[in-house]
């Protein structure tokens, strides 16, 4: 699950751009009563629960008129490939943007932050140095910048990638601590 990217209209292609398939459209949390997936609707949105989901564990009564008895949003299947946030990661500061893309090999997931003039970070030392030459973002937390990724749930990979990719991919973020331990 993590990028609104998908759903804007079409643009021509630069070669760096990044394929659809590979970013994320749908960002999901598990309740941790019934198990059911639900959407969330945005990725601050998500942030904020996949920050709070050690001491304030996702539920169905977390999103406005919803309840276990409802069916879920999403069934978790191999129409869309499957990542799984760890709980507990700080949220993006302020004015910065989460971007994760996964690899054509769909090994892995890469993590960049975009700052709030656009310019792409790959690494901590770039947000270091973009902080340190930009007093105005002083105040973002480094220890907010977090690059672990996502672990890409193999059973939801298309048998080939290079065949094709699903329609989309969805980070979620589990509630029940034996489903996300390795």
């Amino acid at each position: 699950m993590e990028e609104d990217e998908i759903a804007k209209p079409a643009k021509p292609k630069a070669k760096k751009d990044t394929a659809p398939g590979r970013l994320i459209d749908t960002y999901a949390a598990q309740c941790e009563n019934c198990h059911k997936w639900r959407v969330i609707d945005s990725q601050d949105e998500y942030e904020d629960i996949r920050s709070k989901m050690l001491e304030d564990p996702f539920n169905c009564q977390k999103k406005h008129g919803m309840s276990c008895e409802e069916p879920a949003d999403l069934d978790y299947d191999s129409s869309r490939t499957w990542v799984i946030d760890k709980p507990g990661l700080p949220k993006t500061p302020q004015g910065f943007r989460r971007s994760l893309v996964l690899r054509k090999d769909y090994s892995k997931m890469d993590t960049y932050y975009f700052t709030p003039t656009g310019k792409k970070l790959r690494s901590r030392n770039e947000i270091a140095a973009f902080v340190e030459a930009n007093p105005e973002f002083k105040n973002a937390p480094l220890g907010d910048f977090n690059f672990t990724v996502p672990k890409v749930m193999e059973d939801t990979v298309p048998p080939d990638p290079k065949l094709g990719s699903p329609i989309s991919t969805t980070t979620t973020e589990k509630s029940s601590f034996k489903q996300i331990q390795d």
